[in-house]
C-alpha cells in the first residue's frame, strides 16, 4: 500500500496537468468507436527511446547464443550490463519474492488493425497483465511497424480516459509516429499540447519539432526550437539542416546561409538533404552571390575530402546544366589507371607533390604529428634523435614498412613469415627497404622465429622501437625524408595523424601525398605478394619481379 501510494504521488507529481482534461481528451476521442471487434495480427515489439526522434537500428548481443534452456553465464564482473538486475532477481526468488515486470517481447503483443474503443484497449491490456508499461510498448510497435495514426490515436484516448492524462513519453512517441508519417496537423496539436502541458522540452522533441514543423506553414517554430535547443545543448548537423531545407522551402535564403554557416563554424559535415535543397532552389533565388556560395561548397568538398552520394552528385550535375548563359553537360564517367577521365579524356590532377609542399608538409608532420605538445606520448626525445640519425646516415628509401601491420596480415604461420615473404619479395627487385618494428620482435619466440629475423635484416634496414613507442610518426618521417619517390606500406589509414596537423592547407597536402605513395596488402599469400594503391589500383609483386607489367609498379613503388 506504501508503494501504491509513492507511486501515485510521484504520477500526480510529475504529469499533473496544466490544461483542463477535456481538452487533451478531445483531441483523441472522435476516433474511438463503439466498441470494434479486431482480428490482431502477430507483429514485433519495439521500444522507442524518450529522447528518440527516429527510428534506431537494433542492438545486438556479443554474447553468443546459448541453447534453449541453458543460461549464459557473463562472468563474475559487478560492471556486467544487467548485472544488478540478474542478482536483484535472483535475491527475490531466494526470499519468495515475486520477480520485477518482464520486458514485452517480440510475440507478446499484438496490434489491433483499426482504432479500438476505451473498452478494446482495456480488453487487450489485460491479455497483457503482469509486464512492463503496455501503452509504452504498444506504441513503440507502431512506430515501428508505421501503424496508421488513427489507431494510436484511439490508445492515446485510451490513456487520457483511465489515467487522466497522458505522459510525456508517451506523447513523444506519438510526436515520432506523427513525424513519420509527416502527418501536419497531428504534428500541430500535439506541439502545442506539449508547449502548455510541459515548461520546457528536451533536446529529442525539440528535433522533432523540427523535422515536423520545418518544411510546414509553423516552419518558424522550427527555428524557435532550434534556438531553444542552443541555450543548453549543440544542434546535430541534422537539426540545422532541417531547418536549412525549411528557410529555402520558404525563399528566405539568406536565413539558410546563415544555418549553413553556423554548420561550417561548429565543424559539422552539412547533411546531404540540405546540400541539395541549397542546390535546387528557385532560380530568381540564385542570384550572382548565392552561386559563388553554392561553388563555395564544392570547394569545401573538396579541400575537405567529402565525397557526395549519387542523388547529390545528379543533382549538381542538373544544377550546372541548367545555369543561364552557359553551357554545360555531365555524365556519369570513370577515371583510368593514369589518372584521365574517359569522358572527357583530360588529366586529373597529380597527385605529386611540388618540392614546395613536400617541405612544407615534412615540416608539419615533424612538429605536429612526431613531436606534438607531448612527445611522451609517442616517443622519448633520445629515441626520436638516435631514428633522425638512423635515417639520415643512409641513403634514401625507396620503400618504408610497417613490420608489425604487415605482419598481423595473417594468424596461421608465426607472425614473422609474412613480414619476411613480403620484404624478400621487394628486395628482389633491388629496392632499397626500411623495416619498422618493436624490440620485442628481437626475442625468439613461436611467433617471431629468430632466424626469419636474421634473414630479415639481411634483406632491408630495420630499426626495432621500444615497445610503448608509436611507429606511425616514424614511418611517417622516413617516407618523407626519403624523397617523393619513396611509398610506404601499411593498413593503417593514418587518420588519427592527419587530424593533428594545423589546418585544412596541409590537411589536403597529407591526403594528396598519402595517395600517391601508400600501399595496402589487402591479404596474405604465400605465393604472391598483391599490393594495393591507396587508389584502389592492384599490383602482383611477384608477377612484376618476373617482368610482368613492370612500368605500373614501378610507378607505384
Amino acid at each position: 500500500m506504501l508503494s501504491l501510494l509513492i507511486c501515485r504521488s510521484w504520477y500526480r507529481t510529475v504529469c499533473a496537468l496544466k490544461v483542463p482534461l477535456h481538452q487533451v481528451t478531445s483531441a483523441f476521442m472522435p476516433y474511438i468507436n463503439a466498441g470494434p471487434v479486431y482480428n490482431p495480427v502477430q507483429t514485433i515489439s519495439a521500444t522507442c527511446s524518450a529522447n528518440a526522434h527516429a527510428n534506431k537500428p537494433g542492438s545486438y548481443s556479443k554474447y553468443p547464443r546459448q541453447p534453449e534452456g541453458k543460461e549464459y553465464m557473463r562472468g563474475s564482473s559487478v560492471f556486467n550490463a544487467g548485472a544488478a538486475k540478474t542478482r536483484s532477481d535472483k535475491n527475490k526468488a531466494l526470499t519468495g519474492a515475486k520477480p520485477s515486470a518482464t520486458r514485452l517481447t517480440d510475440n507478446k503483443i499484438a496490434l489491433p488493425s483499426e482504432p479500438l474503443s476505451v473498452d478494446g484497449w482495456h480488453s487487450l491490456k489485460l491479455e497483457h497483465e503482469g509486464y512492463g508499461s503496455f501503452e509504452d510498448y504498444a506504441m513503440g510497435l507502431m512506430i515501428k511497424k508505421n501503424t496508421d495514426i488513427d489507431i494510436a490515436k484511439s490508445l492515446l484516448s485510451y490513456v487520457a480516459v483511465k489515467e487522466g492524462d497522458v505522459t510525456y513519453k508517451l506523447l513523444l512517441k506519438y510526436l515520432v509516429l506523427c513525424v513519420q508519417q509527416k502527418q501536419n496537423k497531428e504534428i500541430y496539436d500535439v506541439c502545442d499540447i506539449m508547449k502548455i502541458k510541459f515548461d520546457t522540452l528536451d533536446t529529442g522533441a525539440h528535433s522533432l519539432l523540427i523535422k515536423g514543423l520545418s518544411e510546414t506553414d509553423r516552419w518558424r517554430e522550427a527555428i524557435a526550437s532550434l534556438e531553444s535547443i542552443k541555450k543548453a545543448d549543440t544542434p546535430s548537423a541534422r537539426n540545422y539542416g532541417e531547418c536549412i531545407k525549411g528557410a529555402i522551402v520558404h525563399r528566405e535564403d539568406k536565413l539558410a546561409w546563415t544555418l549553413y554557416d553556423e554548420i561550417l563554424h561548429r565543424d559539422f559535415i552539412p547533411p546531404e538533404d540540405a546540400i541539395q535543397s541549397l542546390f535546387n532552389a528557385d532560380q530568381d533565388l540564385q542570384d550572382e552571390d548565392f552561386r559563388r556560395k553554392l561553388l563555395g561548397i564544392l570547394t569545401y568538398f573538396r579541400e575537405n575530402q567529402i565525397y557526395p552520394g549519387q542523388p547529390l552528385m545528379k543533382t549538381i550535375k542538373s544544377w550546372f546544366e541548367r545555369t543561364p548563359n552557359e553551357t554545360w553537360k555531365g555524365q556519369l564517367t570513370k577515371v583510368t589507371d593514369n589518372g584521365h577521365c574517359q569522358a572527357c579524356k583530360e588529366q586529373l590532377e597529380s597527385s605529386h607533390l611540388t618540392p614546395e609542399e613536400h617541405s612544407i608538409l615534412k615540416n608539419a608532420v615533424i612538429e605536429s604529428v612526431i613531436k606534438g605538445e607531448d612527445i611522451f606520448r609517442k616517443t622519448t626525445p633520445g629515441e626520436l634523435q638516435t631514428f633522425f640519425k638512423f635515417v639520415d646516415s643512409r641513403p634514401p628509401y625507396d620503400i618504408v614498412v610497417d613490420g608489425l601491420n604487415v605482419a598481423y596480415l595473417s594468424r596461421k604461420v608465426p607472425l614473422s613469415t609474412p613480414l619476411l615473404t613480403v620484404v624478400s619479395f621487394l628486395a628482389t627487385r633491388g629496392k632499397r627497404i626500411l623495416v619498422l618494428g618493436r624490440k620485442h620482435m628481437l626475442l625468439n619466440s613461436k611467433n617471431w622465429i629468430k632466424e626469419d629475423i636474421q634473414r630479415l635484416q639481411k634483406c632491408a634496414d630495420c630499426f626495432f622501437l621500444d615497445n610503448i613507442s608509436l611507429d606511425d610518426p616514424f614511418l611517417l618521417y622516413a617516407c618523407l625524408s626519403s624523397g617523393s619517390h619513396c611509398c610506404f606500406i601499411t593498413g593503417d589509414l593514418l587518420r588519427d595523424h592527419k587530424a593533428c596537423l594545423p589546418n585544412t592547407e596541409t590537411q589536403r597536402l597529407f591526403l594528396k601525398w598519402q595517395r600517391g605513395h601508400q600501399l595496402v596488402l589487402p591479404f596474405y599469400s604465400s605465393e604472391n605478394v598483391y599490393l594495393q594503391r591507396f587508389s584502389g589500383v592492384w599490383y602482383c609483386a611477384k608477377g612484376l619481379a618476373q617482368g610482368e607489367c613492370g612500368a605500373n609498379l614501378q610507378e607505384g613503388l
